[in-house]
């Protein structure tokens, strides 16, 4: 046993000194391993390639349309030939009826369809999700852009979820044709529906053949509507760069050329676009798309227009309607529930034919007959105040915050300047506040509320003058004004019912008062009304038409009941005279009945005792001077110098001179007749009771005239 273990003890040197065998490996294996795998997906893609060119990838179909439906969220078919392969770098894609569903909410149907669609797609810029297709060929292709009801979703903008997701973007094209392709529009809340069509495109070696030509119908609000344009720089279409774009739209009695660039050729955010708007009436334009602005005469625009998120804005406006200028910008926001117009406007000078057409005038009237435009025949009488009807409908489509400045008012009669608008419309509650302008280095201040919320319309209008001149406003319509320092203040206080100015007025409530502080009047302007005829013929040859006429206190006041307004009081106290008056107008119908009678407080020879009957209607005044009762006083002094004596014929004119002064206090204060007190302090019992007679179309008879006049005047 020790032998064999000293054996093998002892051969084991000689087999340590021999150095043993290494085992045979493949150089540089981890590379070897590397090439191998490198090696076998070359081979594979050699395989893949080969496979798919031979094969053109028809068996790929169903794979395609899986992908494609899952990351877009839509169904996608191809109901023909489908290739999809590498030929030999770019991926050659065709499909044949190739279409895209809407999604569900748009009812059905397709976003995309196309008869064919042949394309080579660059394999890197599948890589870099910056698609270029260095071919593509559309035949017949049919693309619906849908905006929901709340214009919150539209079909462009693909979604895997509920939320999120990016708007459809054209890729890039080197070449290429489109043939036969159409696009529908539509956008409910908006209510417009456009069919466009888009000319054959051809495109070779990064250059396109022409321009990429459109052209299309349309309905907005009803209305019908035809386009044509072009992008004008297609070249720098294809290669992604800013889009020269020139659009023309007709329709509405209204043109509108829009020209500039777009940031991409199916972008608006953020373009830079020239608009030249253009037509017969304003407010056609601005109702298709929901808004209900006030008419206009003939008009031209021009503004930058230019898109901000959810805003359309209008800037640098500048133009003309009727013989008017306009400028400033504004606004139109795609705000919920309502649209949001929002507007900062001036005007220098307003021709005031112009401004007839803002509270209700029809404009092609005006237009062709100027101011007798303003007047219409209802059952063969004439009437003025304006009976278009306010658009009610549109007013529950948008808010609006508006103001408006205007320098100057081209007017033959009335001073006006400097009118200062503040409009705000929130849900069919509309202000007009502040309502200002200058009249005769006056002041006119108004606040007025329009509720559309309430049918009919409930209309408050709080209107406000403040002391003006009186011989400034008198000059306005031919008077001189020399001589006159007295001053007129007024207010209109009233309510009313009715969807038209006309309607509101015709069923209004409230109180009208006309105050005249102290002054001097000449002695034509207040002598002429007051008839006092012994004082008129006396100045007359004593050479005094100017000598000034002292008033103490006047009102003209009103109280207005369902559209009747009835004299409460009519009273003015000069240093001579007491000026009464009776009866009222109607709003009903336009008409007016008032009559007005000087009191002397002096002596007088030939005081003619008579009134000043103003009737007619608010657009055809008449003013009857020589009345009956001055006739019959004439009379009786006919009869007198028959009878007795010539001499004793002026006794029909004598004036005792017993006119009671008035307290001014109630008088400037703008109390009603009840509360009407003489200089000592009683109540008067010569101005009525703030009423007149009337039949129920708010017209006194000929019989209710007379018998009023008899107990007014105390006649014969």
């Amino acid at each position: 046993m020790a032998d064999r273990d000293a054996s093998i003890t002892a051969a084991d040197p000689a087999q340590a000194g021999t150095a043993p065998a290494k085992p045979v490996r493949a150089l540089g294996t981890p590379l070897a391993s590397v090439i191998s795998v490198v090696v076998t997906l070359l081979g594979l893609l050699v395989l893949a390639w080969t496979i798919l060119f031979i094969t053109k990838g028809r068996f790929l179909k169903h794979t395609f349309e899986g992908i494609a439906s899952a990351q877009s969220g839509r169904t996608v078919k191809v109901a023909g030939d489908f290739q999809l392969y590498f030929a030999p770098f770019n991926v050659k894609f065709l499909a044949e009826r190739i279409t895209v569903s809407n999604p569900d909410w748009a009812g059905g149907g397709n976003f995309f369809a196309a008869a064919k669609v042949d394309s080579r797609i660059s394999t890197w810029s599948l890589v870099t999700h910056k698609y270029r297709f260095n071919w593509l060929g559309l035949q017949d292709g049919r693309i619906d852009l849908q905006w929901d009801k709340a214009g919150r979703r539209n079909t462009w903008t693909f979604k895997s979820g509920d939320e999120g997701g990016d708007p459809f973007e054209l890729p890039s094209v080197r070449r290429g044709i489109v043939q036969g392709t159409q696009l529908r529009y539509l956008d409910p809340r908006m209510r417009i529906e456009a069919a466009i069509r888009v000319h054959t495109v051809e495109a070779r070696e990064t250059r396109v053949e022409n321009s990429i030509r459109f052209d299309g119908i349309g309905t907005a609000r009803g209305a019908r509507f035809t386009l044509a344009g072009a992008l004008l720089s297609p070249n720098e279409t294809v290669s992604g760069g800013a889009n020269k774009l020139q659009l023309r739209a007709e329709g509405v009695r209204t043109s509108v050329d829009i020209t500039g660039t777009l940031p991409g050729a199916t972008e608006i955010e953020g373009a830079d676009l020239r608009m030249d708007l253009r037509g017969r009436n304003l407010a056609d334009i601005f109702l298709v798309f929901g808004i209900a602005v006030p008419d206009t005469r003939r008009y031209r625009l021009t503004s930058a227009l230019t898109k901000r998120g959810d805003e359309w804005r209008f800037t640098g406006v500048k133009g003309r309607f009727g013989d008017s200028d306009l400028g400033g910008r504004f606004t139109v926001a795609m705000k919920q529930p309502r649209l949001l117009l929002t507007a900062d406007l001036a005007t220098r000078t307003l021709d005031i034919i112009d401004a007839a057409p803002f509270i209700g005038y029809n404009p092609d009237k005006i237009e062709a007959q100027g101011g007798a435009g303003t007047i219409e025949r209802v059952g063969g009488a004439p009437r003025i105040l304006p009976d278009a009807p306010l658009r009610i409908e549109a007013l529950k489509n948008f808010d609006a915050r508006v103001k408006w400045n205007v320098a100057r008012v081209r007017a033959n009669r009335l001073p006006m300047s400097n009118i200062e608008l503040g409009l705000t419309l929130d849900n069919r509650l509309l202000k007009l506040s502040p309502l200002n302008f200058s009249i005769a280095r006056g002041t006119i201040n108004s606040d007025i509320t329009i509720n559309a919320r309430r049918q009919p319309v409930f209309t408050d209008y709080d209107i406000r003058l403040s002391p003006t001149p009186m011989g400034v406003l008198l000059a306005g319509f031919g008077v001189e004004e020399s001589g006159t320092s007295g001053t007129v203040k007024a207010r209109v206080k009233i309510t009313g019912l009715g969807n038209s100015v006309r309607d509101s007025l015709a069923n209004s409530n409230g109180r009208i008062a006309i105050i005249l502080p102290k002054g001097s009047f000449w002695t034509r302007n207040i002598q002429l009304s007051e008839i006092d005829v012994g004082t008129f013929v006396q100045k007359m040859f004593e050479k005094k038409l100017k000598e000034p006429v002292q008033i103490n206190c006047g009102l003209l006041g009103f109280t207005v009941r369902n559209g009747i307004a009835a004299a409460d009081p009519i009273l003015i106290d000069t240093s001579k005279n007491v000026m009464l008056g009776r009866g009222g107008f109607s709003f009903k119908n336009e008409t007016l009945d008032l009559a007005f009678r000087a009191d002397s407080k002096k002596f007088s020879l030939f005081a003619g005792q008579s009134p000043v009957g103003i009737g007619g209607y608010f657009s055809q005044p008449s003013i009857d001077v020589i009345t009956p009762e001055l006739l019959a006083r004439a009379g009786v002094g006919l009869g007198l110098a028959v009878v007795a004596s010539p001499i004793a014929a002026v006794v029909a004119f004598v004036d005792v001179g017993d006119a009671k002064s008035a307290a001014c206090g109630p008088v400037l204060a703008g109390a009603t007749a009840k509360a009407q007190r003489d200089s000592k302090g009683q109540p008067r019992d010569d101005v009525g009771k703030g009423t007149t007679a009337k039949s129920e179309d708010g017209k006194r008879s000929k019989g209710e005239r007379k018998e009023q006049r008899k107990k007014f005047l105390g006649i014969f």
